[in-house]
C-alpha cells in the first residue's frame, strides 16, 4: 500500500478552531434559529457606491484587461497613492518606487514579506495573543516566534508601553542568537490594545540599539474612537532605517474582498518582497488597482466619516447592552472588536465551550480566544446593527444568569 508523504510545513499548522463555531452556525441555520454573528472581522456593509462606481468605469476602459504593469509591486498609480495617504494622515514621505509594494491584502503581503527576508532559525518576537498568521508566517518558514504578552488595562485597553518595552527588551537579551524582528499590531487584533507615539520612537531606539528590524500592522488604523488617533511608526524620524509598516483597505473601507493592502517603509525590505512578487504574481485585476488608488485619492474621507463612526455606535450600544445583561467588559479606543474575559461564572467553560454554549443556547456567535492563544477571553466583532446586538443581549442575560 502506497504511504502518503507528509507535509511538514503544512503539518505545522494547528487545527482551524472556527471550524467548530462555523458548523454550530450552519446547523442553528437549519434548525431555522437566526444566530446574531460577532464571530468573523468581516465588515456586514457594502463598499461605498462611489467606489464601486469607480471599479466599473475602470473596468469598462480599453487596456485594462491585461497583466498589470508593476511586476508584483502594484502599478505606480496605486504606490503613488498610498504614498499620498501617508503624507496626508501622518506627513510621512515614502518614495512610490523603492518604499512601498501594494499586496492583495494585508495578510497576503505580510506573509509573503516574512517568506522573503526570514531565514531557518531566525527568532521574531510576536505579540501575544496574536493573529494567528503573526506567529505561523514565521514558524512556517523555518524561522521561530517568540510570543510576548501585551500588558494592557482592559477597563480601557491602553497598553503598558513601559512594561512592554522592558518585556521586549527582557526576551532580545536572553535570546542565544539576536532576535531579528520584532512584530508590533496596534490597534492589536484580537485585544484592540492601543499605544502612543511615544511607545514608536523609543521601539524604534531600541532597535537600532539592539540591530532588529520592526515590523508593523495597522490594518485597524482608520477606526478609532474618542479622540484617539492610531500613529505611525513612519512618524518617527528616522524609523525607515529599521521599520516595515502593513496596511490594508479591507475594514476601512468595506473592501475586506477586494484583496488591496500595502507594505511601506524599509527600503531593504520593501525591496525583498518585490522581488519575490515579481517571481510568484502579477499583481491584482487593474481596474480594482484603479479603483483603489481612487478611493485613497478621493474617497478617503470615508473611513472617518461614515467607517468609524458606525463601529463607535455599535461599540458603545453593545458595551451597555452588555454589561446590563450581566457581561462586564471595557470600552476599547479603536478597532472593530472587543476582547472580553469570559464571564467568571463561565470561565471553567474555557473560551471554545463558552462559545459553543452561546450559540446553542444565546443564538450567537463570537470567536474563541484560544485561536489567539488565550484561553480566557473571546473576541466579539461589531458586524452587528443595534437591533441585533440587543437581541443578542437579551438572551445573554438569561444564559448568563443560568450559569450561575
Amino acid at each position: 500500500m502506497f504511504e502518503e508523504i507528509q507535509f511538514e510545513k503544512i503539518n505545522q499548522l494547528p487545527k482551524y478552531v472556527f471550524a467548530a463555531i462555523d458548523e454550530l452556525k450552519s446547523q442553528a441555520k437549519e434548525e431555522g434559529r437566526e444566530v446574531v454573528d460577532f464571530s468573523m472581522g468581516n465588515p456586514d456593509e457594502d463598499t461605498a457606491p462611489e467606489i464601486v462606481e469607480s471599479l466599473i468605469e475602470h473596468v469598462r476602459k480599453e487596456g485594462t484587461h491585461g497583466y498589470s504593469a508593476g511586476s508584483g509591486k502594484g502599478i505606480l498609480e496605486l504606490r503613488k497613492a498610498i504614498c499620498g495617504w501617508y503624507k496626508r494622515k501622518y506627513d510621512v514621505d515614502l518614495d512610490p518606487e523603492r518604499e512601498a509594494v501594494a499586496t492583495m491584502g494585508s495578510k497576503e503581503g505580510f506573509y509573503h514579506l516574512i517568506q522573503a527576508v526570514t531565514n531557518p532559525g531566525d527568532i521574531a518576537l510576536v505579540p501575544e495573543p496574536t493573529y494567528p498568521i503573526h506567529a505561523y508566517a514565521f514558524s512556517i518558514n523555518g524561522a521561530k516566534p517568540i510570543g510576548i504578552k501585551v500588558p494592557f488595562d482592559e477597563r480601557n485597553y491602553k497598553v503598558d508601553e513601559s512594561k512592554y518595552l522592558g518585556l521586549i527588551e527582557t526576551a532580545i537579551d536572553v535570546q542565544h542568537v539576536p532576535v531579528k524582528y520584532v512584530l508590533i499590531n496596534f490597534p492589536h487584533n484580537p485585544s484592540t490594545a492601543t499605544v502612543t507615539l511615544d511607545f514608536y520612537q523609543k521601539l524604534v531606539a531600541l532597535a537600532k540599539k539592539k540591530r532588529f528590524y520592526i515590523i508593523s500592522d495597522i490594518a485597524y488604523a482608520d477606526i478609532t474612537f474618542d479622540g484617539y488617533k492610531t500613529p505611525s511608526i513612519l512618524q518617527v524620524a528616522g524609523a525607515k532605517d529599521v521599520a516595515i509598516e502593513a496596511y490594508t483597505l479591507s475594514k476601512s473601507y468595506n473592501m475586506a474582498g477586494w484583496r488591496i493592502g500595502f507594505l511601506v517603509g524599509n527600503r531593504s525590505l520593501v525591496g525583498a518582497l518585490g522581488k519575490l512578487k515579481s517571481w510568484i504574481d502579477y499583481g491584482m485585476f487593474m481596474p480594482v488597482q484603479l479603483a483603489a488608488a481612487d478611493t485613497l485619492n478621493k474617497f478617503y474621507k470615508i473611513a472617518e466619516e461614515q467607517t468609524a463612526p458606525r463601529y463607535q455606535r455599535r461599540r458603545d450600544y453593545l458595551v451597555k447592552a452588555f454589561n446590563e445583561a450581566g457581561w462586564h467588559i471595557g470600552t476599547p479606543q479603536a478597532s472593530m472588536f472587543i476582547w472580553a474575559r469570559i464571564p467568571e461564572q463561565c470561565m471553567y467553560m474555557g473560551s471554545l465551550q463558552f462559545c459553543e454554549e452561546l450559540i446553542k443556547h444565546a443564538d450567537m456567535a463570537v470567536s474563541p480566544g484560544i485561536a489567539f492563544g488565550d484561553d480566557s477571553h473571546v473576541r466579539i466583532a461589531l458586524i452587528a446593527d443595534e437591533e441585533k446586538i440587543q437581541k443578542a443581549a437579551d438572551k445573554l442575560k438569561l444564559f448568563l444568569e443560568g450559569c450561575k
